[in-house]
């Protein structure tokens, strides 16, 4: 017989949805970002923060195939009609309910990724012999900054607009690994 203290009705109502290697990846990459909109560029931190997104990018990447399920690709990466469909429900205000990732969070997990890879690639591909001092390749890593951090700003409001629309606390979802199941 379990002890009243030991029961917990508000855990029954939630379900386990991002799993540990998610919600680090996650946490890690914001902070990551976070610092090098801070840090001063061609300094050591900026450098080695620089390549802790590509790693953490190149496993998230990996992690995205062989993860739990709603932390694979095949479970939240959808076509772009179906993407464009489900803006349109989140314009008329009843945008339907995802337990893992909606088709605008999976186009923007894709989005976000591949502008990290971009803007780390590019900060490496300065330190070269072969670009270091050229004028094109700092533009287009600043260029690929900036997007980075515009598509960081319409991720926070997805995340708002989401949570408004479903009435759900997606960063505690985020923290926790738990949302609520329907």
């Amino acid at each position: 017989m379990k002890a009243a203290g030991n029961t917990r009705p508000g855990k029954a109502r939630e379900v386990t949805v991002w799993d540990p290697a998610v919600r680090v990846f996650h946490w890690l990459l914001a902070a990551s970002i976070g610092w090098e909109m801070l840090a001063e560029a061609g300094t050591d931190s900026h450098e080695a923060v620089g390549y802790l997104v590509l790693v953490l990018v190149l496993f998230r990447i990996a992690w995205g195939f062989l993860g739990t399920r709603h932390a694979r690709f095949s479970d939240f990466v959808a076509r772009p009609a179906r993407v464009i469909g489900y803006l349109a429900e989140i314009a008329r205000g009843r945008p339907r309910r995802y337990l893992g990732h909606n088709p605008a969070g999976g186009a923007m997990v894709l989005a976000l990724l591949a502008s990290a890879v971009a803007t780390a690639v590019s900060g490496w591909a300065m330190t070269t012999d072969a670009l270091w001092g050229a004028a094109w390749i700092e533009d287009l890593h600043e260029t690929l900054a900036n997007g980075t951090i515009a598509l960081v700003a319409f991720h926070v409001a997805g995340v708002i607009l989401a949570g408004i629309q479903h009435r759900e606390n997606l960063v505690r979802a985020m923290i926790t690994g738990r949302k609520p199941r329907g």
